[in-house]
């Protein structure tokens, strides 16, 4: 039986887990304690992250706008998720990690860009 980490819940919503080849769709609760993803086809294969264990949370923004896709890092390792409402769960990790844990992460094109200014750079 699945066990909550949270006492009080701050956001219940949907999303999906690409922890696996193919994404896991489910819900997460994000609460006082932690940041947790429940899949609908097993709760039991659960994923729950404590506010303590997270070292970054970010996502891609580009000008106002929150990609669906954010991406956790722990000292166990990244996990990626997608919600609709993103924006709100970084919001809700800002309160509870501070500012300088909750990063913008480059976008595709940034990536690509420093790949090649690295490749051509004098060494």
């Amino acid at each position: 039986m699945a066990q909550s980490l949270n006492k009080v819940i701050d956001l219940q919503t949907t999303g999906t887990s690409y922890l696996s080849i193919s994404g896991k769709v489910g819900k997460f609760l994000v609460g006082d304690q932690a940041l947790e993803f429940y899949p609908d086809v097993n709760v039991e294969q659960y994923i729950q992250i404590p506010w303590s264990s997270i070292q970054q949370i970010g996502a891609n923004v580009t000008g106002r706008k929150i990609s669906r896709h954010f991406e956790v890092f722990t000292d166990q390792g990244k996990f990626l998720f997608a919600s609709k409402d993103s924006g709100a769960i970084l919001k809700i990790a800002r309160e509870k990690l501070g500012n300088d844990k909750v990063v913008k992460l480059p976008t595709l094109l940034q990536t690509i860009g420093q790949k090649f200014k690295n490749l051509f750079a004098k060494k």
